[in-house]
């Protein structure tokens, strides 16, 4: 299973931003898919998820801006980014694996190479 991340640039306070993340070598419909994101000096956090039955959670931070989205038959997930804040700048990076392998309490062990996300105010 591979990875592979596009999207992400500079905007201004306000703008939008899309993410893509493109999963090969499987298909995206069996898998649980993630993004997350990670500022200077901070933690990494969970953005948002969706699993197999397209259910959705979401950071409180984020909720009602972004909106993550799987096209499985382009086996590829989305993350939809308007009403961008400075406080959402970090390096955003998708991640990928079996919903049951996530459910028995481990760590997603594909990773896309991330990309940068900077909200100038």
């Amino acid at each position: 299973v591979q990875l592979e991340q596009s999207g992400g640039g500079s905007v201004q306070a306000g703008g939008s931003l899309r993410l893509s993340c493109a999963l090969s070598g499987y298909g995206a419909n069996s898998y649980c898919m993630a993004w997350f994101r990670q500022a200077p000096g901070k933690e990494r956090e969970g953005v948002a998820t969706i699993n197999s039955d397209g259910i959705i959670r979401y950071a409180d931070s984020v909720k009602g801006r972004f909106t993550i989205s799987k096209d499985n038959a382009k086996n590829t997930l989305y993350l939809q980014m308007n009403t961008l804040k400075p406080e959402d700048t970090g390096t955003y990076v998708c991640a990928a694996d079996l919903c049951v392998w996530l459910q028995a309490g481990h760590e997603y062990a594909y990773w896309a190479q991330g990309t940068q996300v900077t909200v100038s105010s």
